[in-house]
């Protein structure tokens, strides 16, 4: 039989541990969006695919690689390659201060870059991005659940922000390429995107839309981003 005091005991022991997961959940750090605009065809690209492998996995970053395809007239049409993707990336380079895309390109968060091939250059753009997340926007609240995209109320600068949906295939694929400036080379891809689709807009208000069921065993991304290649305002993952 379970006395007074024992019981008392685990009471408090049970609403501290609530109170500590609640406080776990509140300091829980927003994901840090890491993109690379890379091809097969491009002879650069493989040390930047090599750095975004090592940063994949790391708590808090979401790593996905964008083929893009103008490298495809070399003689190698990027098995990944979707002009969807290199439109992404043309759109951010005005902001970033780029006349036109070059691979291998790392976009972080939306608002800095790199080339990414450097030893540790993916990381310092991680790391710097943490520094200055106290000067940005806080973002919404995300979550993916039942089927469904909730954004929480916050600031949307501008006014609205586009919700993106994002397909990838989690881990590492290798590809072997016939022709082109990789020919004879296996290339090994980090969290491969598939897809890209804009859901809808977020205004501000809290927002729930329709999340498409996923197929193939993609897994799912969502981007809270400002509209023409802005900074990414929030971010979510399952």
């Amino acid at each position: 039989m379970t006395g007074p005091k024992t019981t008392l005991g685990r009471l408090a022991g049970a609403a501290f541990a609530a109170l500590a997961a609640t406080a776990g959940a509140a300091s829980a750090q927003p994901l840090t969006v890491v993109e690379l605009f890379t091809s097969q065809g491009c002879s650069s690209c493989p040390p930047a695919n090599a750095n975004l492998i090592k940063v994949k996995d790391q708590p808090g970053v979401l790593a996905l690689s964008f083929n893009v395809t103008y490298w495809d007239y070399l003689g190698w049409k990027d098995t990944f390659g979707r002009q969807e993707f290199t439109q992404r990336q043309v759109n951010y380079e005005p902001l970033l201060g780029h006349d036109g895309p070059f691979t291998p390109q790392v976009v972080v968060n939306g608002s800095a870059d790199a080339v990414g091939a450097k030893p540790g250059e993916i990381q310092n753009l991680i790391a710097q991005s943490l520094i200055n997340k106290g000067g940005r926007t806080k973002g919404p609240d995300v979550a993916l659940a039942g089927g469904k995209v909730s954004i929480g109320a916050g600031k949307a600068p501008g006014g609205a922000a586009d919700v993106w949906l994002v397909r990838y295939r989690r881990g590492v694929v290798e590809v072997p390429v016939a022709r082109g400036e990789n020919t004879g080379r296996t290339l090994p891809h980090a969290n491969v995107v598939h897809s890209l689709q804009r859901l809808g807009r977020w205004n501000g208000q809290a927002t729930t839309l329709p999340l498409p069921a996923a197929g193939g065993g993609l897994s799912t991304a969502v981007l809270v981003q400002t509209p023409g290649g802005g900074p990414i305002l929030a971010a979510a993952a399952n």
